[in-house]
């Protein structure tokens, strides 16, 4: 077994034995090339494997065929004026075009500015014009979602300017667009079709030299994190950033060329065009998207029909698939490994799992678009119980550490403290904003992440919340993970979040969302019936609300600070 199986039992300086520190090591050294020099490895190693499946779009690739797409839109943005270090947007569900995208900026040293697809008018504007994009690729219309109209709104000057002399008085630094629906392209507008006619202009020994001309430390990708507070800030990554962590990942489920690969996860976020692309890329495993967005049977029906080995998803996504009505006509036996990550994984859900799916090399990952993303991680042989209540130890050639908040001193094994990282993975900084880095990365270059999380003896992490989220009621300090985890174990209740809300008298008050089972009766009485005696009566809800769903995020994360809002306000609370 590779030593990077073996970190979880990483040494430590004995002075520092009992602090809650870990540094992964490897045999494996960390990938000092471009992300289009490693593209082009794989292709010469694996030219004729299935590459990329698009199942809604009808298409396939090989890794040659692959290449010649990239090359060619490669080809033809360096024709239509984009620069090293020019900033291209996407804004678009998931598609053939997005990765294509993704490996051609990469070659042609283009920062890739992934906007998300839920974003609106307010929300696209700003990512725009914070990133300075000069280049934007949209989808036309998604589901009910009109991106042209969108834009249009503005930048008007679409209706009535040839793509060559488009200006835009709301976004100067935008110089074109170009719609993946050409049906739909606006006359300013390039189509993805008219775009790739001008890769002509260029040759294969131009697009070479722009390519050999970069270095693996330059910024490559620009993602906004969905800030619970302010505007997003966008995180900025370099090829040695994402390459890296992208292939450790996949490393770690040990991934290889025979693998095929079920992504349903978005691509603008880091689980599906690093963990995912990346990690199928530097392995040389076939990336397979189910549809544009996610549907279980879809997925389900691409693990069967393609004979996929591993599968993504967030545990909402693992339980809508093992719900559906048709699961059991669904050949699943291939599957072997995977990633569930996002959000807390039940431990009915993980056996589910393993179990109904096959899925006995399924992982645990923790990590945050500015490193990468992932710090921690479950190896495939992880004992159940670690898959379920740690996210894993640490990742190759990484440090994490836990710190008092207050002090910044390591805690001691077994207390929690603020989750810190440091190494390959951590991001070049937030684009154009010193002040936002400057707080988020400290002189050392450790990174806070600002979750609170314990680790045990055997070097597993634990995540106990999210500073932010800790309640402090009448000073006692309360950790809402463990009362989340001590709800679970009614059998009423099927998910279960709790939050902090104002209180005069304690400063905050316990409150749970809870959503019920099917056909399980439960009301607030019964509830804190069940805590009482069990847990301490401080930690006892005060308030219950009952709920079909919680709001979160595209990528399944629980947005607790909504709830708390809404919360606040029905309560009436100050």
């Amino acid at each position: 077994m590779s030593r990077d199986n073996t970190t979880m039992r990483a040494t430590m300086p004995r002075q520092t034995r009992h602090a809650s520190y870990l540094s992964g090591i490897s045999d494996t050294p960390l990938k000092g090339q471009t992300i289009g020099d490693c593209f082009d490895d794989t292709v010469a190693r694996f030219p004729d494997r299935d590459a990329l499946i698009s199942r809604h779009q009808g298409l396939r690739y090989r890794w040659r065929e692959l290449q010649a797409d990239v090359d060619r839109t490669a080809r033809a943005l360096m024709a239509l004026g984009v620069a090293k270090g020019d900033r291209v947007g996407i804004w678009s569900p998931n598609c053939a075009e997005w990765a294509i995208t993704q490996f051609a900026t990469a070659k042609i040293g283009a920062i890739l500015v992934n906007i998300n697809p839920s974003y609106r008018t307010h929300e696209l504007e700003y990512a725009l014009r914070q990133s300075g994009t000069s280049t934007l690729i949209l989808q036309g219309q998604f589901k009910t979602t009109d991106y042209v109209a969108m834009l249009a709104e503005l930048v008007p000057e679409l209706d009535d300017v040839t793509p060559a002399d488009l200006k835009s008085a709301t976004l100067p630094e935008l110089e074109r667009v170009i719609c993946l629906d050409g049906a739909r392209a606006l006359l300013g507008m390039h189509s993805w079709e008219t775009m790739l006619t001008h890769a002509d202009r260029i040759s294969d020994e131009q697009l070479a030299e722009r390519q050999s001309g970069l270095e693996f430390d330059e910024p490559i990708n620009i993602q906004y994190t969905s800030g619970t507070t302010g505007a997003p800030k966008g995180a900025t990554l370099s090829h040695h950033n994402i390459l890296n962590n992208g292939f450790f990942v996949a490393r770690t489920l040990d991934l290889t060329e025979a693998d095929r690969m079920v992504i349903p996860v978005p691509l603008y976020h880091c689980f599906g065009m690093v963990m995912g692309n990346l990690g199928c890329m530097t392995h040389g495993a076939a990336m397979i998207y189910p549809g544009d967005g996610f549907d279980p049977q879809a997925t389900l029906a691409a693990v069967a029909e393609e004979r996929a080995t591993a599968l993504y998803g967030v545990p909402t996504m693992f339980i809508a698939e093992l719900e559906h009505p048709e699961f059991e006509h669904f050949d699943l036996s291939s599957l072997r490994t995977g990633i569930m990550a996002g959000s807390i994984c039940p431990i009915e859900v993980m056996r589910k799992v393993i179990e109904r799916m096959h899925m006995q090399g399924v992982t645990i990952c923790y990590g945050m678009t500015e490193t990468s993303p992932v710090s921690l991680q479950t190896r495939t042989d992880a004992p159940l119980e670690k898959r379920v209540t740690t996210v894993g130890s640490i990742h190759p050639h990484l440090e994490v550490k836990l710190v008092d908040p207050g002090t910044g001193a390591a805690v001691p094994r077994g207390e929690p403290g603020e989750l810190c990282t440091r190494g390959y993975s951590v991001m070049l900084g937030y684009w154009h904003n010193e002040e936002a880095t400057a707080k988020a990365i400290d002189a050392a270059g450790w990174m806070h992440t600002g979750d609170l999380a314990t680790m045990d003896d055997d070097n597993y992490v634990a995540i106990v919340g999210r500073i932010k989220d800790m309640i402090i009621r009448g000073g006692e300090n309360i950790y809402p993970r463990e009362i989340e985890d001590f709800l679970y174990t009614h059998p009423a209740i099927s998910d279960v979040q709790v939050i902090g809300v104002p209180d005069d008298k304690y400063g905050e008050e316990v409150m749970a969302w809870v959503k019920l089972a099917d056909d399980q009766p439960l009301d607030e009485d019964g509830l804190k019936t069940f805590c009482q005696g069990r847990i301490a009566h401080y930690k006892i809800p005060r308030y219950v609300k009952f709920v079909d769903a919680f709001p979160m995020t595209v990528t399944g994360k629980i947005q607790k600070f909504k709830m708390r809002e809404e919360a606040t306000h029905e309560l009436g609370l100050g």
